[in-house]
């Protein structure tokens, strides 16, 4: 009945340098960052290969964003590393990244009753004056694994967008235990 077709489309990760970092000197000579420290202490870095964008702090530590897979998250920290040397800063230790957000879009191959939904799930919100999907935060309880949250926006549709997991494993078991949830309800 329900073909799942869900794909990564965004991780977020955190790593740390290891070294103070000169934003100053890193946005006066770098052309793709952009830094405002009154209204924010990060430096933000866009990365053209892998599309990548990172926020970078005095401290060293790192957000990267907007890679697709653990690959490109290492060629994005790469890139930035490359950066530094133009300013004489050098990173001798390849960071450690540690996935704090995976964003999974994709469908789940049946259409969905919302306001159905809403009524018979628990820990959803729905306001279709607002916003046409459905909010659905779903705890994961796999067998021999320690559970996790996951959060799920739901259209009529059968498209969804998955939020809150650390992998590609939590991902795949966030939305199986999704759909065996709306069987049970519709």
């Amino acid at each position: 009945m329900s073909k799942k077709e869900i794909r990564v489309v965004n991780i977020v990760v955190s790593a740390s340098l290891g070294h103070d970092i000169p934003l100053e000197k890193m946005a006066a000579t770098l052309s793709n960052t952009e830094y405002n420290p009154e209204q924010f202490p990060g430096l933000v870095i866009r990365i053209k290969e892998p599309k990548t964008s990172a926020l970078i702090f005095n401290s060293g530590k790192i957000v990267c964003t907007g890679a697709r897979n653990m690959e490109d998250v290492k060629k994005s920290i790469k890139q930035i590393i490359k950066s530094l040397e133009k300013i004489n800063v050098k990173i001798k230790e390849e960071p450690e990244a540690t996935i704090q957000n995976m964003v999974a879009s994709g469908a789940i191959g049946m259409d969905l009753n919302l306001n159905t939904l809403a009524m018979k799930l628990q820990n959803t919100e729905y306001e279709p004056e607002q916003f046409p999907g459905l909010v659905y935060k779903l705890t994961v309880e796999p067998k021999g694994m320690k559970s996790f949250k996951a959060t799920f926006l739901l259209f009529s549709n059968g498209k969804i967008v998955c939020t809150g997991t650390k992998s590609e494993e939590q991902v795949n078991l966030s939305v199986d235990a999704l759909i065996v949830n709306l069987k049970k309800v519709m």
